[in-house]
Order: structure tokens, then C-alpha cells, then sequence
């Protein structure tokens, strides 16, 4: 049989780490390839690392064909439907697959809209269709969806996203293999690349330490600033909220005191009713 490894599809998933593939390795020498290696056509589609430790060793495997498969969208998005359902992907590899499937789905959209448009202005004809297409899969219009599909949080997303955008390879890489957490790494992925690099560099210790350091400056942020474009009016608001709240105190303590001096009047007509009438005041 002719199988073919397609280079970029044995890429798209996050590949095994070394201790996962040893590990799939001791259970295929005692068990042997339990399950069918994936293809379309003679293109393999999953079971690369099966496949690989099969032929390595000389171990027999199943194969399976996928006769739904119509383009290499349609692979990728089996790919990563599989692997989203998957326990032993991380919550940033989970995360990092659902987002790519919004970006394969909206790039169908567009090109269905497109399509839409052009055969409204051409004639109809009688086109087949492919009977065994796949299913439209699940639309992913929002984050909150995208964060159903990764079993994640909707900030979880927010914060894989800006790693995604933000973060130096050598941070995403730290990510990658639970060095640190989603949450401090999208912190650290604010500061400059050079601060990153120099902090995953540094390892866990460090990078925890970057982490800490940005959220005590944004913790800060909020009352050190005002946005620049109303620095004026906020300027002239505070100093009128100042004057506000000194006039309040003033008249605060002027009611005190006038309490005071009534309490004290009264006290002193008590004493002087309670003296006798020949008495002669001190």
C-alpha cells in the first residue's frame, strides 16, 4: 500500500512530546496498532505517529478510508474536530484549534457570500452536488461559542488570543510545555519581545516574576492616568471635586460647632435655673 505523508498536514496538529510519543510507543510494542490509520485517498490524514513507529518496527496496521473528505479544508476541520475532543490536548492547544476553525469557517463564509453574489447575476445551471459531502460544521460567530467548543472559559480565549498575537515564540513555547500558565503568559506577553525572550529564557522563575510585575503596574495604571485626550477636563474635574468636597467639610464642621454651642447654652440655663434666686452668680 502507498501512503503518503503530507508534510504540512503531519504539522498541523501540535505534534507528541517526546515523553507522549515514548509512551505510545511502549503501548503499540505490547498491544500492537489498535486503531485504523486515517486516509484520503493515499494521503494520510491521522495516525502519523502510529504509522511511524509501525513502520519502524515492522508492525502490521488498518487503514480507513474517508470518502467524505472534499478538500483540505474539510481535512483540517475533521483534524481538528478530532483533537478538540481529545483529553490529552492542553487547554492552549484546545483553544489555539478552535480558533483556527472560526478562521477556516469565516473564510468559507466570505466565499459563500461571494458565490452567492455571482450566481445571482449568471444563469442558472444544473450543477451536481456532491452527495457525499461533509456536514456544515457547528458556526463559531462568537467567543463564547469558540470557548464551548475548547471547554474553556471565554477569558481563557481572550487571553490565547492575545498570546497568539502578542507573544515571542520563545514565551508561546514556554506556554506550550506548562511552564506557565495561560493567564501569566498573556500578562508577560505585553511587555516588549526582548523582556519576554530574556524571561522564558530565564525559566518559571522568572517568567512568574514578569508576570506579577505587569499586573502591579496595570493594578497602578488607573490611578497614575487619565486618558490623554481628556487630561484637561479631568484635570479641571478633580480640582472642582476638590473644592466641592473641602466646601462640604467646612460646612460639616460649622454645623458641628453650632450643635456644640446650643448643647453648651442649654447646659448653662439648667445650672443657672437650678441656683437659688438670692444667689449671687460667680
Amino acid at each position: 500500500m502507498n501512503i503518503v505523508v503530507n508534510e504540512e498536514l503531519k504539522a498541523y496538529i501540535e505534534p507528541l512530546t517526546p515523553d507522549e510519543h515514548d509512551a505510545l510507543e511502549r503501548s503499540i510494542l505490547t498491544e500492537g496498532c489498535r486503531d485504523a490509520l486515517v486516509l484520503w485517498g493515499d494521503v494520510l490524514v491521522d495516525g502519523h505517529n502510529r504509522y511511524g513507529i509501525c513502520q519502524k518496527h515492522g508492525l502490521p496496521f488498518q487503514t480507513v478510508q474517508n470518502p467524505r473528505f472534499q478538500s483540505m479544508e474539510d481535512v483540517h476541520l475533521w483534524m481538528i474536530d478530532q483533537h478538540l475532543g481529545r483529553r490529552s490536548v492542553s487547554d492552549f492547544q484546545r483553544g489555539v484549534l478552535a480558533l483556527r476553525k472560526r478562521e477556516i469557517m469565516a473564510e468559507r463564509k466570505a466565499r459563500a457570500a461571494t458565490a452567492t453574489d455571482t450566481a445571482e447575476a449568471t444563469p442558472t445551471a444544473d450543477v451536481p452536488e456532491a452527495a457525499a459531502a461533509l456536514p456544515a460544521p457547528d458556526p463559531l460567530s462568537s467567543r463564547e461559542a469558540i470557548a464551548k467548543a475548547a471547554r474553556l472559559s471565554s477569558s481563557q480565549v481572550v487571553m490565547i488570543e492575545k498570546i497568539q498575537k502578542q507573544a515571542a515564540p520563545e514565551l508561546v513555547a514556554a506556554v506550550k510545555s506548562g511552564t506557565i500558565s495561560i493567564n501569566a503568559a498573556a500578562a508577560v506577553a505585553t511587555l516588549p519581545a526582548e523582556e519576554q525572550v530574556a524571561a522564558a529564557v530565564a525559566g518559571k522563575d522568572e517568567l512568574k516574576q514578569a508576570a506579577k510585575r505587569v499586573r502591579e503596574l496595570n493594578k497602578r495604571k488607573p490611578r497614575e492616568e487619565a486618558p490623554s485626550d481628556d487630561k484637561a477636563h479631568a484635570e479641571t474635574a478633580a480640582g472642582a471635586e476638590g473644592n466641592t468636597d473641602e466646601l462640604h467639610a467646612l460646612r460639616q464642621r460649622v454645623a458641628e460647632l453650632t450643635a456644640e454651642n446650643t448643647e453648651l447654652r442649654r447646659q448653662v440655663a439648667q445650672l443657672q435655673a437650678a441656683l437659688p434666686a438670692d444667689s449671687t452668680p460667680f
